[in-house]
């Protein structure tokens, strides 16, 4: 057994470990979601690492790395081990042996996230020495349609596709700051999968949203404080439903102490998870 870095994996190998890692995993992605997901969490191949049985990878974790709210970070995109490598403390070993390269690299913080039950896994971070420092909920939909009711709203507006990078009030309309996965860096890493659209009162934006229509993410959906409960965070829900293309609507990491997108999210008859990081 091995512990040396991704740089020299093919995408195709990693996808095959990704995939045989995951096998029971209630998330699934093709190779194309999982290629859109290691370029949107900022992965760095030579920043990443797994242990080899000869040319075979048998447990991984791919790193993202980038600046969290001005700090350099690193963020684990993937952790896995393959079912018949699993007890032999094969994640912790990849895990401890990439610390000494990301400091090398300026990293100052590790991030992570788990579903809270997998507790199998929460269990081995703690041990590893993490600490939970935000919970978040994870949405996604039930089986049966989801209720999307729009009330009309008073006021003359319109609706465009915008740059959510020409807005710098957009901060002010969130309760949270946005998970590094939903982070504007996040979006900016792969700009062509996202679709941006902007609610305007004549020249002021009053709302956007976020969206991935190939893989149905809800990346970030938020309304200006004076203009909420006025069907607008409805109105762009609707717009996002509609150019899905994914089997399911999934709206990942919104902040658990946020009361008012979760009453949001559940009136579209939703079912919840929660993470911790």
């Amino acid at each position: 057994m091995e512990i040396r870095s991704l740089e020299n994996t093919s995408s195709d190998e990693l996808f095959q470990a990704f995939e045989q890692a995951f096998a029971d995993y209630e998330m699934q992605l093709n190779k194309a979601q999982h290629l859109a997901m290691l370029k949107r969490r900022g992965f760095r191949p030579e920043l990443s690492f797994a242990a080899f049985d000869g040319e075979k990878i048998v447990s991984f974790t791919c790193n993202g790395i980038g600046d969290f709210y001005g700090v350099p970070t690193a963020y684990d995109t993937g952790t896995g081990t393959l079912k018949e490598y699993r007890g032999q403390g094969l994640a912790t070993q990849v895990f401890e042996h990439s610390i000494p390269y990301l400091k090398a690299a300026g990293i100052s913080i590790y991030l992570l996230e788990v579903l809270q039950h997998n507790t199998g896994a929460v269990s081995v971070y703690r041990k590893i020495g993490f600490e939970v420092s935000r919970e978040f909920y994870y949405f996604r939909p039930e089986p049966h349609p989801i209720r999307n009711d729009v009330k009309s709203i008073a006021f003359p507006y319109t609706i465009k596709s915008i740059d959510i990078n020409e807005y710098d009030l957009i901060p002010s309309f969130w309760d949270f700051r946005p998970s590094w996965q939903n982070s504007m860096d996040a979006i900016n890493r792969s700009p062509e999968g996202v679709v941006c659209l902007g609610v305007f009162m004549v020249d002021r934006l009053i709302g956007y949203g976020v969206f991935e229509p190939a893989t149905g993410d809800v990346t970030q959906l938020a309304v200006d404080k004076p203009y909420r409960r006025q069907g607008i965070g409805s109105f762009l829900f609707g717009k996002m439903l509609e150019a899905n293309r994914a089997e399911a609507i999934k709206i990942v990491n919104t902040d658990i102490g946020c009361d008012s997108v979760t009453a949001f999210l559940r009136s579209k008859k939703d079912r919840t998870y929660r993470k911790t990081i």
